[in-house]
Protein backbone atom coordinates (compact mmCIF):
# COMPACT_ATOMS: atom_id res chain seq x y z
CA UNK A 1 0.00 0.00 0.00
CA UNK A 2 1.20 3.18 -0.94
CA UNK A 3 0.16 6.22 1.17
CA UNK A 4 -0.24 10.01 0.57
CA UNK A 5 3.52 11.18 0.66
CA UNK A 6 5.24 13.81 -1.58
CA UNK A 7 8.10 11.77 -1.71
CA UNK A 8 5.70 8.79 -3.16
CA UNK A 9 3.80 11.54 -5.56
CA UNK A 10 6.99 12.97 -7.12
CA UNK A 11 8.49 8.50 -8.12
CA UNK A 12 4.10 7.94 -9.10
CA UNK A 13 5.68 6.62 -12.51
CA UNK A 14 8.64 4.47 -11.09
CA UNK A 15 6.28 3.14 -7.81
CA UNK A 16 3.78 1.70 -10.43
CA UNK A 17 6.78 0.38 -12.99
CA UNK A 18 8.27 -1.39 -10.36
CA UNK A 19 4.76 -2.88 -8.86
CA UNK A 20 4.13 -3.85 -12.21
CA UNK A 21 7.95 -5.31 -12.80
CA UNK A 22 7.83 -7.91 -10.06
CA UNK A 23 3.22 -8.55 -10.04
CA UNK A 24 3.07 -7.05 -6.87
CA UNK A 25 -0.76 -6.40 -6.62
CA UNK A 26 -0.42 -2.57 -5.38
CA UNK A 27 -3.18 0.02 -3.63
CA UNK A 28 -2.75 3.80 -3.25
CA UNK A 29 -3.71 6.87 -1.85
CA UNK A 30 -4.76 8.46 -5.43
CA UNK A 31 -6.93 7.79 -8.56
CA UNK A 32 -3.89 8.98 -10.75
CA UNK A 33 -1.63 6.23 -9.96
CA UNK A 34 -4.54 3.56 -11.43
CA UNK A 35 -4.78 5.73 -14.83
CA UNK A 36 -0.56 5.86 -15.00
CA UNK A 37 -0.95 1.50 -14.54
CA UNK A 38 -1.46 1.07 -11.06
CA UNK A 39 -3.91 -1.54 -9.78
CA UNK A 40 -6.70 -0.61 -7.09
CA UNK A 41 -6.63 3.41 -5.53
CA UNK A 42 -9.19 4.21 -2.52
CA UNK A 43 -9.53 7.74 -1.31
CA UNK A 44 -11.35 10.98 -0.76
CA UNK A 45 -13.32 12.29 -3.47
CA UNK A 46 -11.05 15.36 -4.08
CA UNK A 47 -13.74 17.39 -6.08
CA UNK A 48 -16.11 16.72 -2.76
CA UNK A 49 -13.69 18.14 -0.89
CA UNK A 50 -13.18 21.08 -2.50
CA UNK A 51 -16.86 21.90 -2.52
CA UNK A 52 -16.81 20.99 1.37
CA UNK A 53 -13.68 23.88 1.43
CA UNK A 54 -15.78 26.13 -1.06
CA UNK A 55 -18.66 26.02 1.46
CA UNK A 56 -16.44 26.89 4.78
CA UNK A 57 -15.52 29.86 2.84
CA UNK A 58 -18.56 31.44 1.85
CA UNK A 59 -20.24 30.51 5.39
CA UNK A 60 -16.16 32.91 6.99
CA UNK A 61 -17.49 35.35 4.13
CA UNK A 62 -20.79 35.77 5.47
CA UNK A 63 -19.34 36.23 9.09
CA UNK A 64 -18.92 32.89 10.71
CA UNK A 65 -15.91 32.66 13.13
CA UNK A 66 -13.59 29.99 11.90
CA UNK A 67 -12.85 28.32 15.21
CA UNK A 68 -16.37 27.96 15.52
CA UNK A 69 -17.08 25.58 12.46
CA UNK A 70 -16.58 21.87 12.71
CA UNK A 71 -14.08 19.87 11.42
CA UNK A 72 -15.39 18.40 8.36
CA UNK A 73 -13.84 14.59 7.16
CA UNK A 74 -14.80 13.17 3.76
CA UNK A 75 -17.86 11.40 3.42
CA UNK A 76 -17.53 10.46 -0.50
CA UNK A 77 -14.57 8.02 -1.51
CA UNK A 78 -13.54 6.57 -4.69
CA UNK A 79 -12.57 2.62 -5.88
CA UNK A 80 -10.88 2.41 -9.11
CA UNK A 81 -9.62 -0.67 -10.36
CA UNK A 82 -7.13 -0.87 -13.61
CA UNK A 83 -8.57 -4.35 -15.09
CA UNK A 84 -5.44 -4.06 -17.30
CA UNK A 85 -3.21 -3.95 -14.68
CA UNK A 86 -4.85 -6.94 -12.52
CA UNK A 87 -4.66 -9.40 -15.73
CA UNK A 88 -1.03 -8.18 -16.46
CA UNK A 89 0.08 -9.09 -13.10
CA UNK A 90 -2.19 -11.98 -12.63
CA UNK A 91 -4.68 -10.68 -10.11
CA UNK A 92 -8.37 -12.23 -9.70
CA UNK A 93 -10.55 -8.41 -8.61
CA UNK A 94 -13.60 -10.56 -7.18
CA UNK A 95 -16.91 -9.45 -8.13
CA UNK A 96 -18.24 -8.40 -5.14
CA UNK A 97 -15.28 -5.37 -5.78
CA UNK A 98 -15.59 -5.01 -9.28
CA UNK A 99 -19.58 -4.21 -8.69
CA UNK A 100 -18.42 -1.73 -5.81
CA UNK A 101 -16.22 0.05 -7.99
CA UNK A 102 -16.84 3.52 -8.64
CA UNK A 103 -14.35 3.33 -12.18
CA UNK A 104 -13.03 0.37 -13.72
CA UNK A 105 -9.92 0.49 -16.43
CA UNK A 106 -9.97 -1.54 -18.66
Amino acid sequence: MVSADSLFTSHSDQLVALAARHSIPTMYYAREFVAAGGLISYAANFADSYRQAGSYVARILKGEKAADLPVLQPTKFQLVINLKTARAIGTTIPQSMLIRADRLIE
